[in-house]
């Protein structure tokens, strides 16, 4: 067992009886910015946290912006160059407001995961290395899935579902479709010896039913409450699929 919809209402952030259909969704970054034994910079990739950001603010609803150790998250330098740049990100370089909230992100630890209705996490290598250990991404993540509530995940983010579990002490992706960054798109960078493990590799491992398109096209795939994304061309369509589940689970049951 894993999701339990049963237990999806009510959100703490909506109420349909006051008109209020605004949820509280939690953006949750990565805090590592060692790229392996490198010595190069990383962190996490700017258009996968930007374009969400502003698909989620302009549907209306609320976000926390957190991370393992709080405040100013590592940008990955090459999500920064020019030619990583998208309508998005030159939006959030502009976007004063924006880039303060960003620079004072809470603390996980101090993240109470029943005042969140969904939680997306934008993908860069750095999560390979932290957030797919974390503790607290781990006690988010089962709370959620255990109260029905969305997660969604995109390019490296979900890593994040290598520790999680189930109710029935399985994955949490075991028997679940998802996607991710693949193992050809990694050799394509140059990563392949670099992270910790391969994210496809991960994944299929833990059980799950893993999809992919051709290397760094569109492709978010959506099993239920979970929501995937495979690299940062999926970041959009990915939150546009967590939206959806959104609004599905706050319809009023038949």
């Amino acid at each position: 067992m894993g999701w339990n919809v049963a237990a999806a209402r009510p959100y703490a952030g909506a109420d349909p009886q006051q008109g209020d259909m605004r949820m509280n969704i939690l953006m949750v970054l990565t805090s590592h910015e060692q790229l392996g034994d490198t010595g190069k910079k990383t962190g996490f990739w700017l258009e996968e946290f930007a374009a969400p950001y502003y698909v989620l603010k302009e549907a209306g609803h609320r976000i926390t912006l957190a991370s393992p150790a709080g405040g100013q998250p590592p940008l990955d330098p090459k999500s920064d160059e020019p030619d990583a740049q998208t309508d998005a990100t030159r939006r959030f370089q502009a976007d004063e407001e924006a880039v303060a909230a960003l620079g004072d992100t809470e603390r996980l630890a101090d993240v109470d995961p029943s005042r969140i209705d969904a939680v997306f996490f934008p993908g860069g290598h750095g999560p390979m290395w932290d957030l797919a250990e974390d503790r607290d991404v781990k006690r988010i993540i089962e709370a959620l899935a255990s109260a029905g509530k969305p997660v969604a995940a995109v390019c490296h983010g979900p890593a994040v579902f290598r520790r999680t579990l189930g109710s029935d002490g399985r994955s949490l992706v075991s028997g679940k479709r998802v996607t991710g960054f693949t193992n050809a798109e990694e050799e394509t960078v140059g990563l392949t010896e670099v992270v910790p493990f391969l994210l496809e590799d991960m994944l299929r491992e833990q059980g799950a039913d893993f999809s992919r398109a051709d290397a760094f096209t569109p492709h978010v795939v959506r099993d239920g409450l979970l929501i995937t994304g495979q690299n940062p061309a999926s970041s959009e369509p990915a939150a546009e699929a967590l939206l959806e589940a959104l609004v599905e689970e706050t319809e009023p049951a038949a």
